[in-house]
């Protein structure tokens, strides 16, 4: 009975042991599984990256007494209370335990507390659930920012006194050395959240994935070329697009790995299939100047084809639905009743899930560590989309809103040559809305079912060189505000708020009032560096006003017939 109880025990130690290993080394074993399948040697001892949903910056240690030598408002207002001392371990050089100017502390700020910051609100509307899903965080890969001239950089080093100390409201770097690399999202599912809850938690990773498989240098390195003369200049100072050192060979194996396993699994659309921003070729071509040269965009578009082609994958491996499945408890397969801790993980759940989601991330690196809202610090915004979410810009100097997406929809003329030879056909709703095999979205993760036809996870990557205080803040929105308020009135309405963490929750209050349709609603805010000066450009926000007022009492009107 004893040695029978051990044994009970040691199986189940061993069981829910295997289970978090796996859990925790999840990433890990991607690493084995893709660089066996590249015949190469597993990676074993590199630490594998991190994503977090804190960033960290240096504060004074007494807010009671301040610096005369500082600025007199310090412009970050930073939530003291919500910020958590950041001691350094392993992961972080020891560079961050004091500075000797002045007594000081390293703190994680965690980005849901920084109101002054960043501000998220979602809303459910009248559907049944809401299938909308936003991350926000700090993703570990190597730097993408444009460097700054050398001229500007030497002049700067001139100017500035040696024996002065550097500036303390400044964000502190990562292990890699890089400033920190912002990251948001939002997500729209259609047909049920199973989608958009997987980008939510792993797109993040497999951005990061791919940065360490391309095997990514730092954009601000200090990488040079030799010239004919024998100087030497940097190889990423006027270049677009920005190149950075990676391991061209490899990536160009991966690549071609990636687009045989979307021409075997799904074919159709996929069978002449070739990603635009992909190079086919490796180390042997030496006659390339930028032979190792990979750029960020190209990145972004492996990891998400990536990530489609793991979710198509685990969708067609599935059943639509299990009878023997249906019979047994809901939570058998569940560790210590907890449904995050499963002996086998499941991608879109137990069943075949046939809808899909939309995507759009923007990611923010600076060159130096002086973060992104600074209003003197420059900085690079980087923009992937697929679907019909929205990214917008409100600019400084006319108030303007600058959108940085589009709609993939049947309508564009680029989508429409692009599917016209492989859509069955092209139908026109009630609403006047073009569909494509019933759907609106020509461009989404998962719809596994529309796959063949050329529903595809390819990404619209834009890049957005920002100057200091060139844009007062950064709008990410699911369709459900998009599609019911003007992209100049969702700028207004964020311009009179006193933090963007109340500018998102007026927008999306707002839209869900004058909605006929009461969509799921989502609305990211994030300030940059001239979010002080939001109001002075054009007219303010006394360009819609008028019309968000009339908006507003029509909505409210009782004689207003909703449908």
């Amino acid at each position: 009975m004893i040695e029978t109880s051990a044994r009970r025990a040691t199986g189940r130690v061993w069981t829910l042991a295997a289970s978090f290993s796996f859990i925790h080394l999840r990433r890990l074993q991607t690493y084995s599984s893709r660089a066996a399948a590249l015949g190469e040697q597993p990676v074993g001892t590199k630490r594998p990256p991190e994503f977090h949903d804190y960033f960290v910056t240096h504060l004074p240690s007494s807010s009671l007494h301040p610096d005369t030598r500082g600025p007199t408002s310090p412009f970050h207002k930073l939530p003291r209370s919500a910020s958590v001392p950041h001691t350094g371990d392993t992961t972080h050089p020891p560079s961050f335990q004091s500075l000797g100017y002045r007594e000081t502390t390293v703190v994680r700020i965690p980005l849901r507390s920084a109101k002054h910051h960043y501000g998220a609100q979602t809303a459910r509307g009248t559907r049944v659930s809401n299938e909308d899903t936003y991350q926000a965080g700090v993703i570990d890969i190597p730097a993408f920012a444009k460097r700054p001239p050398t001229s500007l950089t030497i002049r700067r080093s001139r100017n500035r006194d040696s024996s002065a100390p550097p500036p303390e409201t400044r964000a502190a770097e990562t292990a890699t050395g890089d400033p920190q690399v912002f990251y948001w999202g939002v997500f729209d599912g259609h047909g049920g959240s199973e989608c958009s809850k997987f980008l939510r938690d792993y797109l993040h990773e497999y951005i990061q994935d791919a940065a360490f498989d391309f095997e990514l240098c730092s954009s601000l390195g200090k990488n040079q070329l030799h010239l004919a003369n024998g100087g030497r200049i940097p190889s990423f100072i006027g270049s677009l697009p920005v190149m950075q050192e990676g391991n061209r060979q490899r990536i160009g194996e991966m690549e071609k790995l990636l687009v045989q396993q979307w021409r075997r699994l799904v074919g159709g659309y996929f069978k002449r299939f070739k990603p635009a921003k992909f190079q086919y070729y490796g180390s042997e071509d030496a006659t390339r100047t930028d032979q190792d040269q990979v750029s960020i965009e190209e990145l972004m578009e492996y990891a998400f084809l990536n990530a489609d082609l793991d979710f198509v994958k685990a969708q067609a491996s599935k059943k639509e639905y299990d009878m023997v499945q249906a019979e047994k408890p809901l939570n058998e397969d569940e560790i210590l009743h907890s449904p995050s801790l499963r002996r086998t993980p499941q991608i879109g759940g137990p069943t075949r899930f046939k809808g899909g989601s939309t995507a759009t991330i923007a990611m923010i690196s600076t060159p130096t560590p002086t973060p992104y809202w600074h209003p003197a610090g420059p900085s690079t915004l980087l923009i992937a989309h697929v679907g019909d979410t929205r990214a917008l810009l409100c600019s400084t100097i006319n108030g303007e809103a600058v959108q940085l997406t589009s709609n993939h929809h049947p309508s564009s003329p680029i989508e429409a040559a692009r599917l016209r030879r492989y859509a069955t056909s092209f139908v026109t709703d009630s609403f006047g809305e073009e569909r494509m095999s019933g759907l609106a979205n020509t461009r989404a993760f998962g719809d596994v079912q529309s796959k063949r036809i050329g529903v595809s996870a390819e990404p619209e990557v834009r890049r957005v060189e920002m100057g200091a205080a060139e844009f007062s803040f950064l709008v990410l929105m699911s369709d459900g505000i998009s599609g019911t308020l003007p992209d100049q009135e969702v700028v207004d309405i964020i311009k009179e708020a006193r933090t963007p963490d109340q500018g998102a929750a007026d927008v999306v209050r707002f839209a869900t009032e004058v909605s006929r349709e009461s969509d799921n609603a989502t609305c990211l805010v994030i300030r940059l560096g001239g979010w002080e000066r939001r109001l002075e450009g054009g007219v303010g926000s006394l360009g819609t006003k008028e019309s968000r007022e009339w908006r507003r009492q029509e909505a409210t009107d009782p004689r207003r017939s909703r449908r």
